[in-house]
């Protein structure tokens, strides 16, 4: 008797449960039907022209069961007003359009929304953690690439940034030239998941750099004392040296290195080091000459001889040196 009693309440409870749900779903239906849509929040509470989230929930019940694991959502958990939270934060009054029954030319829709005006929505909120004058002037912007061409803000594939791809997938889609360039034999490990590109370059914009001599940098991210983003990683080669190598001061590293990919050693731009070198030091007009005076190519120093092609077998410390200006060992 108790086995034929806990059967039936079983079943009972089952029966209760798909109820439940068939409730919920005729309920999301019946408010998608164009139908008035119940406001928990009283409409004399809000400001005019704004419904609230939960109206919004009702069409779009697909977004908002998973928004609570967006960054965004803090917003509605702080409780703070429409015009800065939730939906309405972002695309805006939605009277009218919950009054024309959806549409995207009743609110601001983000996939239609001009370059210029999309970011002008995100910098009301992100203005603080991007700086304003940066990415207003990056190149980025001046391509008119909005926010929302790299972030996805309900369909992110990467919990950080919600970027709409993984981030050394998404930059390449543009940047081609340089995804050829991580595959060469010497490259920056970025697709093997080693590093990614925001650890060099700054995507929202960077001020320019002191490097090159003056030349604005491509979105370069900055190290200590305005320096390229190279010394992060390279500290060693940072300095300051008694006897600096002009070239790594004024010009940078790009000056003989290829930063993304390269066919040679230690992405160099030659295959071989003599003939980077001489590119400087040629000689002319007394210009390439060391320090001392005494010329790169000489009778005793014949570069045409492999035993002073390799330069830095020698002059070992050539990003700069503390006690020799030959940077010799």
């Amino acid at each position: 008797m108790r086995f034929r009693v806990s059967i039936i309440a079983s079943a009972m409870t089952a029966t209760i449960h798909k109820l439940k749900r068939l409730f919920a779903i005729c309920l999301l239906l019946w408010m998608a039907d164009g139908q008035e849509r119940p406001n928990v929040i009283p409409t004399k509470s809000l400001p005019e022209g704004y419904v609230g989230n939960v109206v919004c929930r009702g069409c779009h019940p697909n977004v908002w069961q998973n928004f609570y694991k967006n960054p965004h959502y803090k917003s509605v958990a702080a409780g703070l007003s429409p015009e800065t939270s939730g939906c309405e934060g972002c695309h805006g009054p939605a009277k009218k359009h919950v009054e024309a029954k959806g549409g995207k030319s009743t609110i601001r829709a983000f996939s239609i929304l001009p370059a210029k005006a999309a970011l002008n929505t995100c910098l009301t909120c992100h203005a603080k953690d991007i700086n304003r004058h940066n990415i207003q002037r990056s190149g980025h912007t001046q391509a008119n690439i909005a926010c929302n061409t790299c972030h996805s803000i309900h369909k992110a594939t990467t919990p950080k940034a919600l970027l709409s791809a993984k981030q050394s997938e998404l930059c390449v889609t543009c940047h081609a030239s340089v995804k050829a360039q991580f595959a060469m034999p010497f490259k920056h490990r970025v697709n093997e998941g080693f590093m990614q590109c925001t650890d060099c370059h700054n995507p929202h914009g960077a001020a320019a750099t002191v490097t090159r001599m003056s030349v604005r940098q491509r979105m370069m991210e900055h190290s200590q004392g305005n320096e390229q983003a190279c010394i992060k990683c390279h500290a060693d080669k940072r300095g300051p040296f008694a006897f600096e190598h002009v070239a790594v001061r004024v010009d940078g590293c790009e000056a003989c290195h290829s930063p993304h990919g390269s066919m040679n050693a230690k992405l160099l731009r030659r295959p071989t080091t003599f003939t980077l070198c001489l590119e400087c030091h040629n000689g002319a007009n007394g210009f390439g000459r060391s320090t001392t005076g005494i010329p790169t190519q000489t009778a005793s120093h014949n570069m045409a001889d492999p035993r002073y092609q390799s330069c830095t077998t020698c002059h070992v410390r050539i990003h700069g040196s503390n006690t020799d200006p030959l940077f010799l060992r």
